[in-house]
């Protein structure tokens, strides 16, 4: 369905890696959708060109911040300033239609999802008794820290969860994974509940076994296309010593001296 679109944002290069893990989770599971990201100028050229790999659509947009440090600093949360970037998602208008998701979500499970942006409350502030029957249940936006307010229906339906969102300040990458026991560790010790520990496993197991990889990828073609260009530089002032000092029968001990320092130094 190349007219829909799966979108999310990301705003600098550590949003990139949850953006990353959402796409590839997505990619998992065979969507039939595209998928498309919105970034600011603050994602640097590396990291967009390892977007490109994952989603068929990187845009680049400006961030539109609340500069609401009043009620952010309430919530202890002074980064959540940019988020009404989002609302760039009504700019993809050669879409018919886009399900947003923000970039620390996680699709577990197949299935449609769709997930709301806090100001969208506001603007439609009747979506919550207009049409009952368009709500969708818990398991498509499913808390990963908050699973212990309603454990009586994670029991029930938590094994058919659709997505998992990482909510609060604490993402799924400010967390240490251990590659050989493949556990997730927070300041050297395993904490959370036993279902967040999972969620975030799952995360990281996407993370290391599909988006690692590719920034490694990306990290050795950069650190290449750099000594590639040191040495075209080595080249150029070696064809500027031959210019300067073109070959001569004989050369004076002085002229000698110079053009030996010269190309000694370029090489």
């Amino acid at each position: 369905v190349t007219d829909q679109a799966f979108v999310t944002l990301a705003t600098d290069d550590v949003y990139c890696q949850g953006a990353l893990v959402l796409g590839q989770s997505l990619r998992n599971h065979t969507t039939s959708r595209k998928l498309a990201v919105l970034i600011t100028p603050e994602v640097s050229s590396g990291m967009r060109s390892v977007l490109r790999s994952v989603f068929d659509e990187v845009t680049e947009v400006d961030a539109l911040d609340s500069a609401d440090s009043v009620h952010l600093a309430l919530l202890q949360r002074p980064e959540l300033g940019v988020t009404f970037t989002k609302l760039h998602c009504w700019t993809l208008t050669h879409y018919s239609k886009c399900v947003f998701m923000d970039a620390d979500t996680l699709v577990s499970r197949a299935g449609a999802v769709v997930m709301f942006v806090s100001v969208l409350d506001v603007f439609f502030s009747n979506w919550a008794t207009a049409d009952i029957g368009k709500h969708l249940p818990f398991i498509y936006n499913l808390s990963s820290s908050a699973v212990y307010t309603y454990v009586p229906a994670f029991n029930h339906f938590g094994r058919d969860t659709k997505v998992v969102h990482f909510l609060g300040a604490t993402k799924p990458w400010n967390y240490k994974y251990n590659l050989q026991t493949k556990r997730v560790m927070q300041d050297g010790t395993a904490s959370g509940s036993f279902h967040q520990l999972s969620f975030l496993a799952l995360w990281w197991n996407i993370y290391s076994a599909s988006i690692l990889p590719l920034l490694e990828k990306f990290q050795k073609m950069e650190e290449s296309e750099s000594e590639e260009w040191k040495v075209t530089i080595k080249e150029c002032l070696v064809l500027v010593a031959l210019l300067i000092f073109p070959p001569l029968p004989f050369l004076t001990d002085e002229e000698f001296i110079w053009k030996y320092t010269y190309i000694h130094a370029a090489n």
